[in-house]
């Protein structure tokens, strides 16, 4: 078994299929909430960067697309608590419609960390669309606007996720054996 590959995955939690299905819903809805607007979609690098891949091919209005690199975890499976910001923005959101398209939420304190400092900034409004939203684990309330699964706490990867790098590349969202990341 090779690290990285679909057979060093326990289990399949959400499969390719309900993936596109769901990325294409919450697109539709962003697209009906948003009609009218051009929003600036942020996109969390680098868990994020396969959703919002997906998310912007299925909405159906014009949208702008910015990156934000931001850390927590570094190479574990849990949340140092101290948020860094890596890359920041190229586009003002100042006046803008603003999406934050993260891939997992978990204890909460990253994103509210970046809503606070984004908040600062002064968009016009300001929303969270991820993926993943692991209830169980939060610290903090955040608001999720649009919210893709809830997931067990269990440590996930795929479709953008990973584990020390790997994983980022299968088309699910699995729970890798325990073996290869403890």
């Amino acid at each position: 078994m090779e690290l990285g590959t679909a057979d060093t995955v326990e289990r399949v939690l959400i499969s390719e299929s309900e993936l596109q299905a769901k990325v294409a819903e919450l697109a539709n809805q962003i697209s009906r909430d948003y009609e009218g607007k051009i929003p600036l979609l942020v996109g969390i690098l680098k868990g994020a960067f396969v959703f919002l891949s997906d998310l912007i091919r299925y909405v159906n209005i014009p949208v702008h697309v910015d990156f934000m690199q931001v850390s927590s975890y570094g190479s574990g499976t849990e949340s140092s608590g101290i948020v860094k910001i890596l890359k920041d923005l190229d586009i003002s959101v100042e006046g803008r419609h603003v999406i934050v398209v993260e891939d997992i939420v978990d204890t909460g304190v990253t994103m509210q960390h970046l809503l606070e400092l984004l908040s600062a900034r002064k968009p016009a409004s300001l929303a969270v669309c991820t993926l993943l939203d692991k209830k169980e684990r939060r610290l903090v309330d955040v608001n999720l606007n649009y919210v893709g699964f809830e997931i067990p706490n269990a440590f996930v990867v795929g479709y953008g996720l990973d584990y020390a790098e790997y994983y980022r590349n299968l088309p699910f969202i699995g729970i890798p054996y325990k073996k290869v990341y403890e």
